[in-house]
């Protein structure tokens, strides 16, 4: 008896728990599983519930299989699989199965198809060692002894090159790190048999868990979700309506700044014509190089002083005349 949904092998990655460790995960792809038909013991003899998963081109599907879609109301399913036990019991035909039927730290089983690797020795198949590879040794990598020639045949089971993988393997005891209901996800700690896009079954560990009760369909209703995030979302703008006017009342407080900034400006306007003086004194020395005409053009007024010169020493010259003559 066990509660399962069936899903897609994505791959693997890693994620940290609340302690702080690296926890290798296999994530899969869980999405809603459709159930398709009921069995009970009064018909059928064993509780089951089939359901189906992946959609489906309906030109690909037999007129069988068509019927038992239109009865569920869904629309045809790559994958169909039997789910045996009471959990499930509860839903009814065209119902979903999500993964939010499994907790964090829950422990499952989980059933896939293993890689297929071909023909293979028996060294790889059954892990037989090889015989000597010097030149004079006949035997490296040969099966070896078919055993007694009593029965005149082989004995089954005897470890025999042959085809390796494509089995159904069940990998038991694996945790559930961390369950993504909106992206139907599972997060399952450790390695998950089969290859990428491989269907994979997941169901209760059936060595932890106990026989459980039949699971109320009402509680795993994601539908309701839609509405809570509607909420919030009309709340937002009554938030945003004060948001706006404390701008308003911080105007002026910008004012304040602005009146500010020519302080803070004519502050280095005083230091600029600081600045401006060791500037103008270099070209202060260069100055005398343009003086040179600079000097030409008293040159031209030097008469000027000289006329007042001679005619200083004409008035002296007539005073020395006439003490002269004196």
């Amino acid at each position: 008896m066990a509660k399962g949904i069936l899903g897609t092998k994505l791959g693997m990655t890693q994620v940290f728990n609340d302690a702080g460790k690296l926890v290798p995960v296999t994530v899969v792809q869980c999405d809603p599983n459709v159930v398709l038909q009921k069995k009970t013991v009064e018909t059928d003899g064993y509780d089951a519930v089939k359901v189906g998963f992946k959609d489906k081109r309906e030109a690909l599907v037999s007129k069988p299989l068509k019927g038992q879609f239109a009865k569920a109301n869904a629309t045809p399913k790559r994958y169909i699989k039997e789910i045996a036990g009471k959990e499930l019991s509860n839903f009814e035909v065209g119902q979903e199965i999500k993964v939010n039927i499994f907790n964090e730290g829950e422990a499952v089983d989980v059933t896939g198809t293993s890689k297929g690797k071909g023909f293979q020795g028996v060294i790889k198949r059954h892990n037989q060692s090889r015989g000597p590879m010097s030149h004079g040794s006949h035997y490296h990598r040969l099966p070896g002894s078919m055993g007694s020639i009593d029965p005149n045949h082989v004995r089954p089971g005897k470890n025999l090159p042959g085809h390796m993988g494509f089995e159904t393997v069940t990998i038991q005891n694996l945790e559930i790190v961390k369950v993504d209901v909106h992206g139907n996800l599972l997060l399952v700690k450790g390695n998950v048999p089969g290859p990428r896009k491989g269907l994979v079954v997941i169901k209760n560990a059936i060595k932890h868990d106990k026989e459980l009760e039949p699971l109320n369909p009402d509680d795993y209703v994601v539908v309701e979700a839609a509405p809570a995030e509607e909420a919030p979302a009309e709340e937002a703008p009554v938030a945003e309506a004060p948001v706006e006017a404390a701008p308003a009342e911080e105007a002026p407080v910008e004012a304040a700044p602005v009146a500010e900034a020519p302080e803070v400006e004519a502050a280095p306007a005083e230091e600029a014509p600081v600045e401006a003086a060791p500037v103008e004194a270099a070209p202060a020395e260069e100055t005398p190089v343009e003086a040179a005409p600079a000097e030409e053009a008293p040159v031209e007024e030097v008469p000027a002083e000289e006329a007042s010169s001679s005619e200083s020493e004409a008035q002296e010259a007539p005073e020395e005349s006439d003490e002269e003559k004196k």
